[in-house]
């Protein structure tokens, strides 16, 4: 049987999980490759780990809400991210949920 400790570790990656994909839309209303993005995001206070990011990316981009190019910057290719016209609208709709959810919440939860 799970502990506590383990059971609010599981708890707390399914609340971040729907979070952090709505702070990476967000975070890509601007231009970012990977590492620009990670710090923007933990400039924030939303921290991300490499293996949990990049997949999200790529699975954004199949979704078709973000595009995506190859570029040379540094002397390095790095693949650039940022919202494509779909990514920007559902944004706009994901953003409304969030706000009529948390609204919800703090009515529950008394805050």
């Amino acid at each position: 049987m799970a502990n506590d400790t383990e059971i609010f570790e599981g708890l707390r990656q399914e609340l971040r999980r729907g979070s952090l994909i709505l702070a990476v839309l967000g975070q890509l209303r601007a231009e970012h490759y990977g590492y620009t993005l990670r710090k923007a995001l933990a400039d924030t206070g939303v921290e991300i780990d490499e293996g949990a990011l990049y997949p999200m990316l790529r699975r954004l981009e199949t979704q078709g809400l973000l595009t995506s190019e190859w570029r040379e910057e540094e002397k390095r290719n790095k693949r650039f991210y940022r919202l494509s016209p779909l990514g920007t609208e559902t944004l706009a709709r994901l953003i409304v949920e969030w706000r009529a959810l948390n609204q919800s919440l703090d009515g529950i939860l008394g805050t």
